[in-house]
């Protein structure tokens, strides 16, 4: 019974597409494991009990407390490693909702890193333009965060608009938008008056929210996960996550949308406002991206390096694996987001306990990444049924050797029209 039990969820297509992600992550994460190994072999500086404590961080440095007196990893709950995964998740989780929901309605939203950029200078410019002495901060707080979703649904909306009126390709349009994005705040920013002249070393950098007194409240998370940056902004981002599944799934425009993406010109003859529906997608794409960069910036414990010309935010491009590890589910993005965070923690650790460098971690990244990719030959892979055999034809062959049946008698031909009508009404009811 439990067999027969475990085989019927094994065949159940969201097993295989969970078994999918997970030997992604796995393969990942023994590649990384051979690399560590591999350099500290050639290296002269790495030992071999160097290389496994590289590989041991790895698999498990979210839990590495650092070294004792003796040089030795020591290992347990590290609450500001594991509080500083949460709050770098945060924006992690909403890019990646952002791709997700675009995939989902077959669009490539590669456009994410300008709509964050263009919500960061939109969510700053706001929570510090309006003086916390007349209006209390959390209204600032509300207001910051609206108007950076609302920047980054307007500069969504534009691929979305090229895509829908000109035919051109999301992808074209959102690389276009990126590097625009990228110039425009920058520029906006050197001719502001928000960079930091306090600290006269940091003139190149935007203040803190908290400089007018503006931050996400830690919701009793700080008393959790002590000493770490963490705040509620996990929180807002695991409901909008909840919503975003029960939008795409649940509701009659979440089915729109779905319909547009399996195909466009079906969804139009059924009656469905495709052109309007892709704007409409990629606008939700840009609000969520743009949500992730506020909830980042109004922390209030991060503050903005504005010269983005030199390289776009890679929190944005990072939204794509978080994505496609998550098979474009929504509730799966908070999970794949996590770990995406957990990897960055774990470059951390290798810097600061190692000889290695973070780097490593871009290499189990790349690996996860190629083979989410490849995910639906993975669970073609897992599917494979296996061939009839010999005994199922020995089976069937006796039934050649009986008698043949009688030979019905024959029907007179007036009754054909009737049951041709009955066959009908019965493929109607099918």
């Amino acid at each position: 019974m439990k067999k027969n039990a475990l085989a019927a969820l094994y065949e159940k297509d969201g097993t295989k597409k969970v078994l999918s992600s997970l030997i992604s992550i796995v393969a990942g994460l023994l590649v990384g494991g051979i690399a560590v190994l591999i350099v500290g072999l050639f290296n002269e500086k790495i030992s071999l009990s160097g290389a496994w404590d590289g590989i041991r961080i790895i698999f498990a440095g979210i839990f590495s407390t650092g070294r004792d007196a003796a040089g030795t990893l020591t290992w347990g709950f590290n609450a500001v490693n594991l509080g500083n995964m949460l709050f770098r998740a945060t924006p992690l989780i909403m890019t990646g909702l952002s791709v997700a929901v675009a995939f989902k309605t077959g669009l490539f939203n590669i456009g994410a890193p300008g709509q964050y950029l263009v919500s960061t200078m939109v969510t700053l410019m706001v929570a510090l333009s309006i003086p916390s002495s007349a209006v209390p901060v959390g209204v600032i707080w509300v207001l910051a965060f609206l108007a950076g979703c609302l920047s980054g649904a307007l500069w969504g909306a534009i691929p979305g608009l090229v895509k829908a009126l000109l035919n051109i390709n999301e992808v074209l349009a959102c690389i276009m938008t990126n590097w625009i994005a990228a110039n425009l705040v920058t520029w906006m920013f050197d001719i502001s008056n928000f960079k930091n002249m306090v600290e006269s070393t940091k003139s190149g950098y935007i203040y803190k929210t908290t400089f007018n007194g503006v931050a996400t409240p830690k919701l009793g998370l700080d008393a959790i996960f002590p000493g770490s940056q963490v705040n509620g902004g996990i929180l807002v981002a695991i409901v909008i996550a909840i919503a975003m599944y029960i939008l795409m799934n649940k509701t009659t425009l979440g089915y729109e949308l779905k319909a547009c993406g399996a195909n466009r010109h079906a969804a139009r003859y059924a009656g469905i406002r495709d052109k309007r529906n892709i704007v409409l997608s990629m606008a939700i794409a840009g609000a969520l991206a743009g949500a992730g960069a506020a909830l980042y910036w109004l922390s209030g414990n991060t503050e903005f390096y504005w010269s983005t010309y030199q390289a776009l935010p890679a929190v944005g491009f990072n939204g794509i694996p978080v994505a496609l590890l998550a098979l474009n589910n929504p509730i799966a993005v908070i999970f794949t987001g996590i770990f995406m965070a957990m990897l960055n923690i774990v470059g951390l650790q290798l810097t600061n306990l190692t000889a290695y460098n973070e780097y490593i971690t871009d290499v189990i990244i790349s690996v996860i990444v190629y083979l989410s990719a490849f995910s639906l030959a993975i669970r073609m892979m897992l599917s494979r049924k296996k061939k009839p055999h010999a005994h199922v034809e020995e089976t069937a062959a006796p039934a050649a050797d009986a008698a043949p049946p009688e030979e019905p008698a024959e029907e007179p031909t007036e009754p054909a029209e009737p049951a041709a009508a009955q066959t009908e009404e019965g493929g109607d009811q099918a």
